[in-house]
């Protein structure tokens, strides 16, 4: 059983977890209306992979003798000056979710529920991939400039960039 200060906790998670949702999707929206099917592929698949991780923590919160509320989500920022303005709030949202998961773990180990804790060592790890896929999308764009191939190259290779962690690699 969940007691009512996790359920909360996860409930907001859960709301967390469709904003960000929604964050990608309207980056998706963005980047295709700017011709960057590349980058609109991406975060349509980013957005998919972040409801995903939403009815993860609906299914575990109910499982565990909760109740899972979906609420009212503030809606995203649907404009940017350019890609790296957006990609840097990519980041920086990414950021705000590791310490939301972050804080919720910690709850976890006050309260002494080590099963959801356990439970949230999946997402804790899922962040760290995160934030550093986003921090080596700002490096290459940091490395492309102004220069439009380079824009290009990346709008075409964004949907095979795939990032190692030291949370995902196998130890040798």
């Amino acid at each position: 059983m969940l007691s009512k200060n996790i359920e909360k906790a996860l409930n907001n998670q859960i709301k967390i977890e469709a904003e960000s949702s929604q964050i990608y999707l309207a980056m998706a929206c963005w980047a295709e209306v700017k011709g960057l099917e590349g980058v609109a592929g991406f975060m349509y698949d980013q957005s998919n992979e972040e409801r995903d991780h939403m009815l993860k923590l609906i299914k575990f919160v109910n499982e565990r003798g909760g109740h899972a509320q979906i609420s009212e989500l503030a809606a995203p920022n649907v404009t940017f000056t350019s890609f790296k303005e957006m990609f840097e709030k990519l980041f920086e949202h990414e950021v705000f979710v590791s310490n939301s998961i972050n804080e919720l773990v910690h709850i976890t180990l006050q309260e002494k529920d080590y099963a959801t804790h356990n439970f949230l060592q999946w997402y804790v790890s899922e962040q760290i991939e995160e934030e550093a896929m986003a921090r080596t999308i700002l490096d290459k764009i940091n490395l492309i400039g102004d220069d439009k191939g380079g824009l290009y190259l990346f709008d075409r290779d964004i949907q095979q960039l795939t990032v190692s962690t030291a949370s995902t690699e196998d130890p040798q």
